[in-house]
């Protein structure tokens, strides 16, 4: 009998270097609540109207990769493709219009899409994003890029870029849409099958498609800078403006346009060139008009989501070997015999009251094989407890480092290796 694999296109997250994506996730929550956001949790699965509407029924998203079906009422159910139609679904649902303005969270959770599975990219994937929502100040939209960035920079991570651009409104949008139609009409049969098919419905899917014919004939086609209206161009130079005194450092690229229909005015990426073909760590924009789509009033917004796998590739990569020197572990407590055993454990639940982590063999091995599995997990403290320590009524202190061992009585053996492992971290 051969046993049950995980699903194409998922992953079992144990993982061998769990301290990046601790470290992920507890950055994320810190620059997050640090900028006045706080943390918010929607469904899993939401109503399908609700991406039909949202999303768009012309992306790929609606119209190819959606996990969805009819629950026991035939209610036609969606798996969350994506993160923002939620929050601002529970934004008019909990009326958080009423309360002060705007209204700023953030989000850690699993998106499922149903599209090839290859480097960067799995059908259940893991996104952190945030979304502000009751203002149209450029100056959030900058602060929203912000908060991206210092989540990266706080985990070290190096050589991003930051890509910029404004998509306009409903107002300078359809003349410019038009524009590439006509434009693009004269080399119809060039383009991919897919940008045949996006032509009439959204145009600006086929600056960023990365068919290598589609991009030769994308770099040839007017940027939109030069077509947006006065509002829109305002804007714009108000978000550049603020990224600017944060010196902040990015690119204007006419390509980015993002794949969801509810995006307005500002769309930006940030892209590593260590993730290949799907090189984009993180992105977002502004979406002006998705709480009047969804039945609200309208409803400034503005956010981004970001791939929590695609980031701890990097980070992983970028970490190299020196992620195993890390260890779960503070203290080790190798005991021989019942009741040493005891007294170990005892002494274990004391440390870890203490705020130290530490452990015991469960498996009833010797010394040696408990000294040598303190070494594989990289443990920095063994203590060592067996019949003489125990009649004497204290512990060998092993520090793994150098070697080196002391003697202390139990009675002050938790102050000391509570004191020990505080230096020591």
């Amino acid at each position: 009998m051969t046993f049950i694999r995980a699903p194409r296109g998922t992953i079992d997250v144990f993982p061998e270097r769990p301290e990046i994506w601790q470290r992920l996730e507890e950055t994320v929550r810190s620059v997050c609540r640090n900028a006045g956001y706080t943390e918010i949790r929607t469904p899993v699965f939401e109503h399908t109207e609700l991406f039909q509407r949202g999303v768009g029924e012309g992306t790929d998203i609606v119209e190819k990769e959606m996990y969805t079906f009819l629950d026991k009422g035939e209610r036609s159910i969606t798996l969350r493709p994506e993160g923002t139609a939620p929050v601002v679904r529970a934004y008019l649902e909990h009326k958080m219009w009423a309360g002060p303005q705007p209204v700023k969270v953030y989000y850690i959770g699993p998106m499922f899409r149903y599209e090839r599975p290859q480097l960067g990219r799995l059908r259940q994937h893991t996104q952190f994003g945030v979304e502000a929502l009751g203002s149209s100040d450029p100056a959030l939209d900058a602060d929203v890029i912000s908060v991206l960035i210092s989540v990266y920079q706080s985990l070290g991570l190096e050589g991003f870029v930051v890509r910029l651009n404004s998509i306009g409104c409903s107002v300078c949008r359809p003349r410019y849409k038009e524009n590439l139609i006509n434009l693009l009409s004269k080399d119809v049969d060039e383009l991919c099958s897919d940008c045949r098919r996006r032509l009439e419905r959204n145009p600006l899917r086929v600056l960023d498609c990365k068919n290598e014919r589609c991009k030769e004939l994308a770099k040839k086609l007017p940027p939109i800078f030069d077509h947006l209206c006065e509002d829109c161009a305002r804007h714009f130079r108000g978000v550049t403006k603020h990224l600017e005194a944060l010196g902040l450092v990015y690119k204007l690229d006419p390509t980015i346009v993002r794949g969801l229909d509810y995006y307005t005015k500002t769309v930006f990426e940030i892209i590593h060139s260590g993730l290949g073909a799907q090189d984009a760590l993180g992105g977002g924009g502004r979406y002006d008009g998705l709480a009047e789509e969804l039945g609200g009033t309208a409803t400034p917004g503005v956010g981004f989501a970001a791939g929590i796998e695609r980031a701890v590739q990097v980070l992983s990569d970028a970490a190299g070997e020196a992620c195993e020197d890390a260890s779960n572990i503070d203290v080790f407590i190798a005991a021989m015999g019942d009741e040493s055993k005891l007294q170990a454990f005892r002494i274990t639940h004391a440390l870890r009251k203490k705020g130290v982590s530490s452990d015991i063999d469960y498996l009833d091995r010797s010394l040696r094989a408990q000294m040598k599995y303190a070494n594989k997990q990289n443990v920095k403290t063994v203590v060592i407890i067996g019949e003489d320590e125990l009649a004497g009524d204290y512990a060998i202190v092993r520090d793994m480092a150098t070697g080196e061992q002391t003697q202390v009585p139990f009675g002050n053996l938790i102050q000391v290796l509570a004191q020990n492992t505080t230096l020591l971290r």
